[in-house]
């Protein structure tokens, strides 16, 4: 009974070290990846001003007569008389691109006529 008692307590003694070094690590590692957190947070809000900037920036003026080869990209406009445009003729079809409707030839990709957007 005196030997089950005193190993009992020789074996308390040792766990007690061993408890506190890994909650001591373990805060550790809560600190590291919150700091991670903060530093990933600003690295992506910065990334998206960037490319804000450069969506803004990239905007382009069309002009009649240029190729268009990205039209299928942007959005069609089906009911052209609610905008105020003209009937596209055959093989042509409006599109809005940038707050500009750019009448477009569906063969050729050639910009035939341009609208402000209102």
């Amino acid at each position: 009974m005196k030997k089950a008692l005193i190993i009992s307590i020789a074996a308390l003694l040792m766990a007690a070290p061993v408890a506190q070094a890994e909650s001591r690590s373990d805060h550790s590692k809560r600190q590291a990846y919150s700091q991670f957190q903060g530093d990933y947070k600003k690295q992506t809000q910065t990334r998206n001003k960037k490319s804000a900037q450069h969506r803004v920036a990239a905007r382009k003026h069309w002009s009649k007569g240029q190729r268009m080869s990205d039209w299928k990209k942007h959005s069609a406009v089906k009911d052209y008389k609610r905008h105020g445009l003209r009937k596209p003729g055959r093989g042509q079809s409006w599109v809005k691109v940038d707050n500009q409707f750019v009448l477009i030839s569906a063969i050729s990709g050639l910009i035939a006529g341009i609208v402000a957007a209102r």
